[in-house]
């Protein structure tokens, strides 16, 4: 690359760093203080300080029964048990959540070597909404029941949802001679389309209330947060979030074909399996604690690829900060837009990616794509 087009794309890089850490604190700040019941800058600060040093408030527990809520209104005042309480794990959520979804859409993206990939190609998102869709129908009212603390039978049943779509799509797509990427992508609209069904049927089954209840979780929503759910979002979450930037070299290389990674020495069915495993348990975790949430996990890879170019190594990261900020801002506008009514966020997502999306689409030309 010539001198001044490897200077150009390191300021490009540098500018969308500095942007993304900037909006990120930014944002979260804005969900805390935004929502039905509107709090001034400096009370979210002092309450969000507050927690930090140590408020009894912020132990980690839901909000629980009326009995419990009437005594925590003892205990502290409403400005804190609103912030702390209610959006902080709320945000934090949708943080962890937004952050999976982009790095796994950036992941990809490059395992398919198409910038216009998605997550749910490999058939996880629809799998996990027909598991969500059979456990509200079949479970009736044990949905709030679980093993798992944190986690209700909805959520564990997309998961497993999630899980036995990527095992067929990767089945059907290995034989003795390795993965093929083109018949998994085949695979994964194929099952993605057999899940799809299958909720339609039940939802053509359902009485109203099982039909509400299947038609929100496909929407998307954060307004089961809690601590516990932040928990279990940050343990896996994290392990995926330090994984996958490790395979920024292999998506590099294989950018350039599977047999030239070959012959530079890369193990390319072992990335690739470790690489769809890595991306399947990311969107499975995402969906089984916040629902189906649509066009983080596309659009802002893409937007950050035209912005930055095709290098993974700052792709992957960038594209985990654009997906926290991008839900945080979505989550922070479904429940101010029409308060005191709350939108799913999975509407929101849709409302705003689909326009700015095919903006960048009609202006591809500008940044070099055909």
């Amino acid at each position: 690359m010539h001198p001044l087009g490897q200077q150009q794309s390191f300021s490009n890089r540098t500018i969308v760093i500095s942007c993304a850490c900037a909006l990120l604190p930014i944002s979260f700040f804005l969900a805390l203080a935004f929502g039905t019941v509107s709090i001034s800058f400096s009370d979210t600060l002092w309450s969000l300080l507050h927690s930090v040093v140590g408020s009894e408030s912020a132990s980690g527990s839901s909000l629980g029964s009326g009995t419990d809520l009437a005594s925590r209104l003892k205990l502290t005042s409403r400005t804190d048990l609103i912030v702390q309480q209610i959006r902080l794990p709320r945000a934090l959520l949708a943080a962890i959540v937004g952050a999976l979804l982009g790095i796994c859409g950036a992941t990809t993206q490059g395992l398919f070597r198409n910038p216009l990939a998605d997550p749910s190609l490999i058939g996880v998102t629809a799998g996990a909404s027909a598991g969500a869709a059979l456990t509200i129908f079949f479970a009736g009212s044990l949905t709030s029941l679980s093993g798992l603390p944190g986690l209700g039978l909805v959520s564990i049943g997309a998961f497993i949802g999630g899980s036995i779509a990527v095992i067929l799509v990767y089945s059907l797509a290995t034989n003795t001679q390795g993965t093929s990427v083109a018949t998994m992508l085949l695979a994964g609209i194929a099952i993605t389309a057999l899940a799809g069904s299958l909720t339609n049927i039940l939802e053509f089954f359902g009485d109203e209330q099982i039909l509400r209840r299947i038609s929100l979780w496909r929407m998307g929503g954060l307004d089961g947060a809690s601590y516990q759910r932040v928990a279990i979002a940050a343990v896996f979450g994290s392990i995926i979030l330090v994984i996958l930037p490790r395979f920024s070299t292999a998506l590099n290389a294989l950018l350039l074909g599977e047999s030239e990674a070959r012959h530079l020495g890369l193990s390319v069915q072992s990335i690739k399996i470790k690489l769809v495993l890595l991306v399947a348990a990311g969107v499975g975790i995402s969906v089984a604690l916040a629902g189906t949430i649509a066009f983080i996990g596309l659009i802002i890879p893409h937007m950050i690829r035209l912005l930055i170019g095709p290098d993974h190594r700052y792709l992957l990261p960038i594209s985990a900060l654009g997906g926290a900020i991008l839900l945080l801002l979505s989550d922070t506008i479904a429940r101010t837009i029409v308060s005191p009514i709350e939108l799913p966020v999975g509407l929101v997502t849709a409302i705003l990616g689909a326009p700015f999306f095919i903006s960048l689409l009609r202006r591809r030309h500008e940044f070099g794509m055909r």
